[in-house]
């Protein structure tokens, strides 16, 4: 079997310290530019994609025009970041890329406070998630060249994205209960202003210091380790779709307080942001084989819990503490795994094309396959199924990732 070259980890040892939220050594590193951008970035996907649908249903926007604007995002992540990264690549201008990938964003956004009708609405949306989506893996593969050969500490880095994700949700949802939903509109302009202002600052990286990898991009992206990532992430994303659109509506159906639902949702991040501070050590002491197969082997346990043992709120709470591994754990160690094989020039287009195929055709296809089960046979079906994308992802990255 083809084996990429990589850069290793270091070797694990009888005693490793306990993590730290920043280490002495990433000395050198941007840490807190880089922090800055994944904190605002996914502040504004918690501040505003939860609420949107709010804001579309007091415009008069029916549900299946609210399905349809919602789910661009992920019709858009199928095409545009491939095309983004391309261009950055080819033309070298993966900074003017992200920098205007923010102000279009902004720009487009304003869009929402002229559009009505689902016609102008579909336009703005579409347009703002043709932009947005073009600077998450341009800022994936800058922080990989940053860290060079230091990539265990990519997780203490990304975790402030989930900070910034779960304050906006808690906050937003804090100021809409005080004001009308048109206040969300102003907010999205803040926050959008606020990541402008962190890809301003962003720091090119110097690349002539990072080892290159000999292996050509089309050589790596064909062999059987890529194939059998993208295919698992394909499934880990389709196995979470269900959770991201009937987890809410399936606790309440069950009994829990909408209190309670939120508790639920932020318990699951804080657990996402702990393994994020804990992953230095784990990809220290574990291969990314065997985290990837924990992980997929989490979320069988995890959707077969949520379907069929939720009233027992013990088995909720744990089921939510797994969303570390199944998510947390297994982004990063899929983020590693392409930092190994891809060359430094051609990591921004791995990215793109990983979270096109799992985050794009897996959450598109999880969402659809999950909807028609819910309605035809059920949430204990629907989640089961979710499990059974588990279990398909653990077969595969553990037979096609055997040279980690």
């Amino acid at each position: 079997m083809w084996s990429a070259p990589c850069r290793k980890y270091p070797a694990a040892s009888a005693a490793v310290d306990p993590p730290r939220l920043i280490e002495v050594s990433s000395v050198g590193i941007p840490y807190w530019r880089l922090s800055a951008w994944y904190f605002c970035y996914l502040a504004f996907l918690g501040g505003f994609n939860p609420y949107f649908s709010l804001y579309l249903k007091s415009l008069g926007i029916s549900a299946l025009g609210i399905g349809v604007l919602l789910s661009l995002i992920n019709v858009m992540r199928l095409v545009t970041p491939n095309l983004w990264s391309w261009l950055a690549e080819h033309h070298g201008a993966k900074m003017r890329v992200i920098r205007f990938s923010a102000v279009a964003s902004l720009i487009v956004f304003a869009g929402f406070f002229q559009a009505r009708s689902f016609t102008a609405l579909f336009l703005v949306t579409a347009a703002l998630a043709f932009f947005f989506t073009a600077a998450l893996p341009l800022v994936e593969a800058l922080t990989l060249s940053h860290l060079s050969h230091r990539i265990e500490s990519y997780g203490r880095i990304r975790l402030w994205g989930s900070v910034g994700f779960i304050l906006a949700v808690q906050g937003v949802g804090l100021m809409l209960d005080m004001a009308s939903v048109d206040l969300l509109l102003w907010i999205g302009i803040a926050l959008l202003t606020a990541t402008l202002a962190a890809a301003l600052v962003l720091p090119e990286a110097d690349l002539s210091t990072v080892p290159h990898a000999a292996v050509d991009f089309g050589v790596v992206l064909r062999s059987p380790q890529m194939a059998a990532l993208l295919a698992a992430g394909f499934f880990m994303s389709a196995a979470h779709a269900p959770l991201y659109v009937f987890y809410s509506i399936h606790l309440v159906d069950h009994g829990y307080g909408k209190t309670a639902v939120g508790a639920l949702w932020s318990l699951g991040v804080i657990a996402e942001i702990a393994v994020f501070v804990w992953m230095s050590w784990l990809m220290r002491t574990f291969s990314l084989r065997a985290i990837l197969s924990v992980s997929f082997a989490l979320t069988t346990i995890r959707f077969l819990i949520i379907g069929w043992a939720i009233d027992w709120p013990a088995a909720a709470i744990a089921a939510q503490l797994m969303h570390g591994v199944t998510f947390g754990a297994h982004h990063v160690a899929s983020v590693a795994a392409i930092n190994r094989w891809f060359a430094p020039r051609h990591q921004a287009r791995a990215l793109a094309l990983y979270g096109s195929v799992s985050y794009g055709a897996g959450g598109v296809t999880g969402s659809l396959l999950s909807g028609y089960i819910w309605d035809m046979l059920g949430a204990g079906t629907t989640f089961s199924l979710a499990a059974a994308f588990g279990g398909l992802g653990l077969v595969l990255v553990w037979r096609g990732l055997r040279h980690d």
